[in-house]
């Protein structure tokens, strides 16, 4: 096929304009997804400051981009005004059913939980120390696909060893009938977790500021890590959790690189395929 030239070229510009301004269904809130992919083409073929091409059609293109992000902080709006009245985690399930759960990479549920949790990264968190881990949050998708595929009832006590700004125990408190727990040794990760709680009125969601190691492991019953750190930490929190499964029955679950050592220890069993990629799930081994 040869390459068009540039008046063929604007022309397909425009014709695509002409049919995303004519698919009204990009408007419906749930349709997040399309949504996210018509944004994510605007920007690529339509920056917000281009530096040549119709002014016109890149006119048309801010409007529709404007118009795309208005349905989208109003979706983000109804889920807070939802879930602050103790709703609201049932459609945010619905609005993530059907993503890839594999990969470590972000994508629009990660917007959409940003827009409804309204959580920003503080300034003056300093850096991490010996065995601890550069925070990053653990994609939304895999969140909503750990709290669809395991049961979590309202007797379940779900701790995130590591928390950082708290994304998971907000959603899996928000999403589930379970308490949840965020573990997290940053003051200013834990006030930012502990504001949002309390904006939207979450209140079997609560979050403490300790050392992984000096936690309370006796309260929960499925315990979440994202590789919050390694070596001697790791070391030290798998031993405390494997004193728990020798008195009870212990869930543990797992993101990233940390997933390899907990699927070496002998007092848990996998549930599900243990990879680096997605949320592994594992149980405590009787006795």
């Amino acid at each position: 096929m040869q390459p068009m030239d540039g008046r063929a070229e604007a022309g397909a510009r425009r014709a695509w304009i002409e049919h995303l301004e004519r698919h009204a269904v990009l408007e419906v809130p749930e349709r997040l997804r399309e949504r996210a992919d018509a944004l994510d083409l605007l920007d690529l073929h339509f920056p917000p400051e281009p530096a040549s091409g119709d002014p016109d059609l890149h006119l048309r293109a801010s409007a529709l981009r404007d118009r795309l992000e208005a349905v989208d902080r109003r979706l983000c709006a109804d889920l807070r005004a939802d879930l602050c009245n103790g709703c609201g985690g049932e459609r945010l399930l619905r609005l993530a059913n059907g993503s890839a759960a594999s990969g470590d990479h972000y994508d629009y549920l990660d917007d959409l939980v940003a827009g409804v949790l309204e959580l920003e990264a503080p300034d003056d968190v300093p850096d991490p120390g010996p065995d601890m881990v550069f925070y990053q949050p653990t994609p939304a998708r895999h969140v909503f696909e750990l709290v669809a595929r395991i049961p979590l009832d309202a007797e379940d006590v779900f701790v995130d060893l590591g928390s950082g700004l708290g994304h998971v125990p907000l959603l899996v408190g928000a999403c589930s009938a379970a308490r949840a727990l965020g573990v997290e040794l940053q003051a200013a990760y834990v006030a930012r977790a502990r504001a949002a709680a309390a904006a939207l009125h979450l209140d079997r969601v609560s979050f403490v500021e300790q050392d992984a190691r000096a936690s309370d492991f006796s309260v929960g019953t499925v315990f979440y890590l994202y590789t919050p750190f390694s070596g001697s930490i790791l070391r030290a929190v798998l031993d405390a959790l494997r004193a728990q499964a020798e008195r009870r029955a212990i869930r543990v679950c797992s993101y990233g690189p940390c997933t390899a050592a907990i699927e070496g220890e002998a007092w848990l069993e996998a549930r599900t395929v243990a990879t680096a990629d997605r949320v592994a799930v594992f149980e405590s081994l009787r006795g």
